[in-house]
């Protein structure tokens, strides 16, 4: 009995604090007796908050947060386990919390942080990781902002000591370590990103076993459960109607999938700091569409370069359909009623701590140091990854032919090739260093003598400042990768080349004199397109990176000076400090509109997604306007047909049978006036709607019109003559031919040029051509020309489907009728121009006061329509819905009038 109590005051007490989410909460969780009480288990919830007395009594938890942050993560633990691959739909709404620090989550692989052992292997010892790119961007925002770090440690930790570990650093470094089973973070790691995503996203395509690795669909598993542990992580400390999580690299492509499924509103942001492929490339990949998919989730996704957002809007295009387009700077792609941004910005340097180093004693020592062992001699500087991308070999060929080219550069020129330690691991990684040393020592052989090397490489790990000397004695710093997503060493170089007074001193160069430097950086980096005074090369072509060295060490004092003041002016100004400022700046201008916008998540696994509508946009209830049908008496039902009644993917465009059952149904109601518009020409409508001798036809977008089969056709417009054709018909033929898969569709009134076979991308480009190339030539004509959906068109002016609308309108009136029900049903944005006219009727004389109005787009998009409804299928069940009641009605009547008739 006690121990039915005891639950029911906490039950009860967890009830009064959570409100209509208490079921949720209750569901999940299993409460369990035992012979010493009960505790709860909920299926994926850390040690540190499991005892549910102390949530009920308000005490607060022992991970280190305060207690309001109380609220959220006990709603978290109620809520992750299991809603990763079902339920999906029920995350509607976001949990409260009165928190208003501004708060930034930060999820990479691995933490900002350095872990060692404690010198009695008694426990760890932790300390901030310097160097971290996660570190380094706290500096842009600002001193008020919390941040906090999720992600890997770099050494295993016993299991029996992890809950003590996770205390430590959330408390002292506010990060939250993601503890990863061995064989699943090698899989994971080793596995799926370095076998599989990074070559490909490096251009490597697995053509053979050796090559990259074959897809392996085990460790794409182990990919997904990764990132699902890092988005139970992310739930144990968000706040999500207020914090910003910010998801860093290829790693967790798939997570803000998981983050959104939780949470709809999550501001989310995702940047990418490798290089995005292709389409071409891209496309080979079994999970494509997954991984668009899951980024499409974000809010903003980022980018180094223009070439990597412009390659995955391509395979968006392409891949899933999706359209985007440039609107006061910024590039967004429309995805279920969301808006996701595309930022542009490289990062940069951690500036501050480069300075540092520049004037630490040891330093100076090591550039006096540098400065005697290379004494008489040009230092040329490389600082690569000992990997495949890197491009080392290339570089030390390019050297080799440089001192066959110019042999007065012999004994006066060094070639320092700093190699780091490769990331990754395999066979490629040995074939690169044995290639690497093998060149090396060849052109060592045939260029050396004694006491001159012409290449000196170091392929130990350096310190930070020792690599900060080299740059400081280099006269000119050499990328050549192959490939590589950012590259910060010519940065670094830059600044380090600008020096300190005591850096001067040593290097006896007048502190009162600009400084110079020079770089030669290959194409396919993604510094590059900042660097404009860098020698730019294909570093494929030999020869050409020679040359660019001999350019390089030949080139005036003055122009090194200029170039390097250019450089130096960009790379102090967009530091690590600016880029990520302006990537949650524009984050948080991304979701500004979450609060006010409806949210519901549908789908399942990796393909859920959010819609997101307007307040006043939602989706159409059939029994809403079935009841609203029945009681109404006077009926105006206006319909589009191409993409309403019928899918613009259909080859055969035909009405079927059904849909010819609902419109009779609908046109032997006497309450009813049905119009159907398209934009086919009148014939074809004629043939096609013959059954249906009452409905009412509008071809060609309204130009011409027609009440009923026993009418002729009229025109509502005016043409004097169609001269303009004559002009149009020529250029459009000319894209024709130069377009594989676009065709002319002539009309009576109208001619259409359709590219929806096209290649996506040239057919649009095409398409956009067309439109000024019109434009321009008919300018004087009384046309006007209009671009749509994979089509531009030419029409007479003031031909739009509002005049069929105001015809409806009109038919009505002529009967002394006004409307008290308006449906009327569209699929693009000709569509807009009768849902403005039906609209409009309303504030006039045109509608019954008391009129109830249905304009209803197909789709969720922006639209003038106040209703949608998902696809042509639920259209026609719609309407299917509106014809039963007609049936029903006239049942009724006819057995009423039968009834009267024998009664009397």
């Amino acid at each position: 009995m006690e121990k039915r109590l005891l639950i029911s005051s906490v039950l009860l007490s967890i009830f009064s604090y959570y409100g209509d989410q208490f079921f949720p909460v209750l569901f999940l969780l299993e409460i369990v007796l035992v012979p010493q009480g009960f505790y709860w288990t909920p299926k994926m919830v850390s040690r540190s908050y499991s005892n549910l007395l102390d949530l009920v009594s308000g005490d607060s938890l022992t991970v280190g947060r305060v207690g309001r942050r109380l609220p959220r993560v006990m709603t978290v633990a109620g809520i992750i386990s299991d809603l990763d691959e079902e339920n999906s739909n029920s995350v509607v709404s976001d949990a409260p919390s009165s928190v208003s620090q501004e708060r930034v989550i930060v999820v990479g692989n691995q933490l900002p942080l350095r872990v060692h052992r404690s010198p009695d292997s008694s426990g760890w010892n932790f300390s901030w990781d310097e160097d971290s790119l996660l570190l380094q961007l706290k500096d842009g925002l600002g001193e008020d902002v919390e941040v906090v770090y999720i992600g890997c440690l770099r050494e295993e930790i016993d299991s029996k000591d992890q809950d003590d570990v996770s205390q430590t650093l959330l408390e002292t470094f506010k990060c939250v370590p993601t503890f990863l089973p061995p064989e699943l973070f090698s899989r994971f790691y080793h596995g799926f990103c370095k076998q599989q995503l990074w070559p490909l996203f490096h251009y490597m395509l697995p053509l053979s076993p050796d090559l990259g690795g074959r897809f392996d669909r085990s460790l794409w598993q182990a990919y997904v459960s990764v990132n699902k542990i890092f988005a139970d992580k992310v739930m144990e400390v968000i706040n999500p109607e207020e914090d910003f999580v910010w998801v860093h690299d290829y790693h967790l492509m798939i997570l803000p999938t998981f983050l959104r499924k939780r949470f709809n509103r999550v501001k989310l942001g995702f940047f990418l700091h490798s290089p995005f492929p292709s389409s071409e490339i891209y496309r080979t990949l079994p999970v494509r569409d997954e991984l668009l998919r899951a980024l499409l989730n974000s809010d903003l996704i980022g980018f180094h370069t223009f070439d990597y957002a412009r390659h995955f809007l391509s395979c968006c295009t392409r891949m899933l359909g999706l359209s985007y387009q440039s609107k006061r700077g910024h590039v967004g792609i429309e995805y279920y009623g969301r808006t996701v941004s595309i930022k542009i910005l490289p990062v940069g340097v951690h500036l501050r701590q480069l300075q540092s180093i520049l004037d630490l004693p040891e330093t100076e020592a090591k550039v006096a140091e540098l400065l005697n062992q290379f004494k008489g001699r040009t230092v040329l500087l490389g600082v690569d990854d000992m990997d495949i991308f890197k491009g080392i070999s290339l570089k030390l060929l390019a050297m080799e032919q440089f001192l066959v080219q110019h042999p007065e550069w012999g004994g006066k020129v060094v070639l320092v090739q700093i190699a780091n330690p490769a990331r990754g691991r395999g066979r490629d990684v040995q074939e690169v260093q044995t290639e690497t040393y093998l060149t090396a020592k060849r052109i060592n052989d045939t260029f050396g003598r004694p006491g001159y090397e012409p290449v000196v490489l170091i392929d130990s790990s350096l310190q930070l400042y020792e690599r900060i000397a080299y740059y400081v004695v280099a006269e000119c710093c050499l990328v050549t990768a192959v490939r590589d997503g950012m590259n910060l060493i010519p940065y670094e170089y830059v600044i380090c080349r600008q020096g300190n007074e005591r850096l001067d001193k040593l290097l006896q160069l007048d502190a009162s004199e600009p400084k110079r430097s020079m770089l030669v950086v290959s194409e396919f980096i993604g510094c590059s397109p900042s660097l404009s005074g860098a020698i730019r090369v294909n570093p494929w072509n030999v020869d050409s990176v020679a040359e660019a060295m001999d350019t390089a060490l030949a080139m005036s004092y003055n122009e090194k000076q200029l170039r390097h003041e250019k450089h130096y002016r960009y790379v102090s100004t967009h530091d690590v400090g600016y880029w990520a400022n302006s990537f949650l700046q524009d984050l948080g201008r991304t979701c500004r509109d979450h609060g006010r916008r409806r949210c519901w998540g549908i789908g399942f696994g990796l393909g859920f997604r959010v819609i997101a509508l307007d307040p006043n946009f939602r989706k159409l209830s059939v029994e809403h306007i079935v009841s609203a049908y029945k009681r109404t008496k006077n009926r105006a039902i206006l319909l589009d047909y191409d993409g309403t009644m019928m899918p613009q993917t259909s080859i055969n465009k035909k009405p079927t049978p059904e849909v010819i059952s609902i419109l009779n149904s609908l046109c032997r109601d006497p309450d009813n006036l049905v119009f159907l518009v398209s934009g086919k020409d009148k014939d074809t409508l004629s043939e096609w709607f013959s059954p249906c001798s009452k409905l009412a036809l509008g071809a060609e977008h309204g130009f011409f019109m027609r009440q009923n089969q026993e009418l002729e056709w009229e025109t509502r417009v005016p043409v004097p003559d169609f001269d303009w054709k004559q002009i149009a018909e020529p250029v459009m033929q000319l894209y024709t031919e130069t377009t594989d898969g676009s065709s002319i569709e002539a009309k009576e009134s109208a001619l259409v040029w359709h590219y929806q076979y096209a290649d996506p991308d040239f057919g649009s480009c095409q398409a956009k051509e067309l439109l000024d190339h019109l434009e321009s030539v008919l300018s004087n004509e009384p046309v006007s020309v209009k671009s749509g959906q994979h089509f531009v068109e030419v029409k007479p002016q003031g031909v739009t489907k509002g005049l069929v609308a105001e015809c409806l309108l009109s038919m009505m009136q002529e009967k002394t009728k006004l409307p008290d029900f308006v449906v009327c049903i569209g699929d693009d944005r000709s569509d807009d121009d009768m849902f403005e006219v039906i609209n409009s009727a309303r504030a006039g004389s045109a509608l019954s006061p008391v009129a109830e109005v249905f304009a209803c787009t197909v789709g969720q998009k922006p639209s003038k329509a106040k209703y949608y409804l998902e696809d042509t299928t639920e259209i026609v069940r719609m309407l299917q819905g509106l014809a039963m009641a007609s049936d029903q009605m006239s049942l009724v009547s006819a057995s009423q009038t039968l009834s009267i008739f024998y009664g009397n």
